[in-house]
């Protein structure tokens, strides 16, 4: 059984992770390797261990230990067991107390500070999911650009997984996946999608990116309004074996370059004058129509 420890100190350096380091600093804690995210609720913190990230502690009421948190801990149970990660503390205090300690009611309970994983390069990760869904006719990736709130990543992180998209690219404007809201707002979502970052800085966007899409034979949409754009269910659109579905930045959408260098633009039509729709919400049309509703047909005709 993890070491199960009560909070008496709350200076303890141990929760510094908890209580006093921003996203950031978490992100570099063991620079140049990589650092660590916190994973806030049993769901997220369950997909997380199913992934295979490694738990660093654990924070939870006492109440936790035999009730929301046990299935975490037969798991980490079993992980220290076989040897695959040291023991680890179990951090304990009432509710009133953990609230005082990470400066917010926590409403499910339970957080685990996990170690990150160096992502893949991009043409690693296209070349890993194409060998992986060989026999798959059709392949849908989501790129997004510039999506700053982490509530939206999320959300477009759990639309991803629920709707067949295969893998989703961040430009490096974007925020990052594992930071607790968004993992949270995903629902661990972002521990099943294949994802990673298309370079270290934004110059790199979009060239030479583009590209290396163009290099597996993608084909590129932009979801944007222009006088140029189609609807979302042309039949051009739905045809393409590989498609790359874009999605920008909250309020300003894709950058005009962006725009200008995809093979389609595309709206989704509206009523009541109504122009665009949040991020979050449009991934999930988005997401659907070209490749949910693409995937069930073609599966439901084999």
């Amino acid at each position: 059984m993890p070491k199960i420890i009560p909070i008496t100190d709350y200076s303890r350096p141990e929760l510094d992770v908890y209580a006093r380091l921003k996203e950031p600093e978490l992100l570099h804690y063991y620079e140049p390797d990589p650092g660590l995210f916190i994973a806030e609720s049993p769901n997220v913190i369950d997909r997380a261990l199913t992934a295979g990230y490694k738990p660093v502690s654990l924070l939870m009421e006492p109440k936790d230990i035999d009730g929301a948190a046990a299935g975490i801990l037969e798991k980490v149970r079993k992980l220290e067991a076989a040897g695959e990660i040291p023991s680890i503390p179990v951090y304990t205090a009432p509710l009133d107390v953990l609230t005082k300690i990470t400066g917010f009611k926590l409403t499910r309970g339970v957080l685990a500070a996990m170690q990150r994983r160096t992502l893949p390069d991009p043409e690693h990760l296209i070349t890993t999911v194409l060998k992986d869904i060989s026999k798959q006719h059709f392949v849908r990736i989501a790129i997004l650009e510039n999506v700053v709130n982490p509530a939206n990543v999320g959300a477009i992180f759990r639309s991803a997984a629920a709707l067949d998209i295969d893998a989703v690219f961040l430009t490096p404007a974007c925020s990052d996946p594992l930071y607790r809201r968004a993992a949270r707002v995903s629902m661990g979502t972002v521990f099943q999608v294949p994802w990673t970052f298309t370079g270290s800085c934004s110059a790199q966007w979009p060239d030479p990116d583009f590209g290396l899409f163009r290099k597996f034979g993608f084909k590129t949409a932009a979801m944007a309004l222009t006088d140029q754009s189609i609807s979302i269910d042309h039949p051009d659109l739905l045809a393409e074996e590989r498609l790359a579905i874009l999605l920008g930045t909250e309020g300003e959408g894709l950058l005009p370059e962006t725009i200008r260098q995809c093979d389609y633009t595309v709206k989704i039509p509206m009523s009541h004058g109504v122009d665009s729709l949040n991020v979050a919400a449009a991934s999930a049309v988005a997401f659907w129509q070209l490749a949910g509703s693409v995937k069930h047909h073609t599966r439901s005709c084999i």
